[in-house]
């Protein structure tokens, strides 16, 4: 069974946030920890991600949500380690005029094919990714596109405790 590594967005995921809730319940799973969740640097990031992939003694499974899915992208982009695949939930548009401006340094975001199988799962009433920006994103990943309906940004303000059908898509990525 292959590490899962759970990369959280800005300011990391509660206990009560889906990507907490799994690293407690399911096997083999990591958290990759960033070095500030409030104040994010992308070649921290970046680079802090990279270290947890190089500690993994086979290829591992992404889980990234919002800010945490560019940083994934990110590295992507600039390395080429081994993935098994990565689930990415909710991606964060930093691009969008009224992104955090925190959060502005993860642009541009890169459009690049991924060289490892992904999911690119996507509520329709997520306030920080349009409907049509998700579908282009995963168009350009490569990754397939999952819609989930209107469910918000996939975190606790939005209901998300455990979140099965995440853990649905976890199994087709394993």
């Amino acid at each position: 069974m292959p590490t899962i590594l759970t990369v959280p967005g800005y300011q990391s995921s509660g206990p009560g946030h889906w990507q907490s809730l799994w690293e407690g319940s399911l096997g083999g799973m990591k958290r990759v920890e960033m070095p500030s969740w409030e104040h994010p640097i992308k070649a921290a990031w970046v680079e802090a991600l990279d270290e947890a992939i190089a500690d993994c003694q086979e290829p591992p499974i992404l889980v990234g949500h919002s800010l945490g899915c560019l940083a994934i992208v990110h590295w992507a982009e600039g390395h080429d380690r081994e993935i098994r695949g990565a689930l990415l939930a909710a991606p964060a548009d930093v691009e969008r005029a009224d992104a955090l401006a925190v959060l502005r340094a993860f642009g541009p975001i890169p459009r690049l094919r991924l060289a490892f199988p992904a999911i690119l799962a996507a509520s329709s009433d997520d306030p920080f990714l349009a409907p049509a920006r998700a579908r282009a994103l995963a168009a350009d990943w490569g990754a397939r596109f999952v819609d989930l309906g209107p469910c918000g940004h996939l975190n606790q303000a939005s209901g998300h405790g455990p979140w099965p059908r995440g853990e649905a898509l976890l199994s087709d990525l394993r």
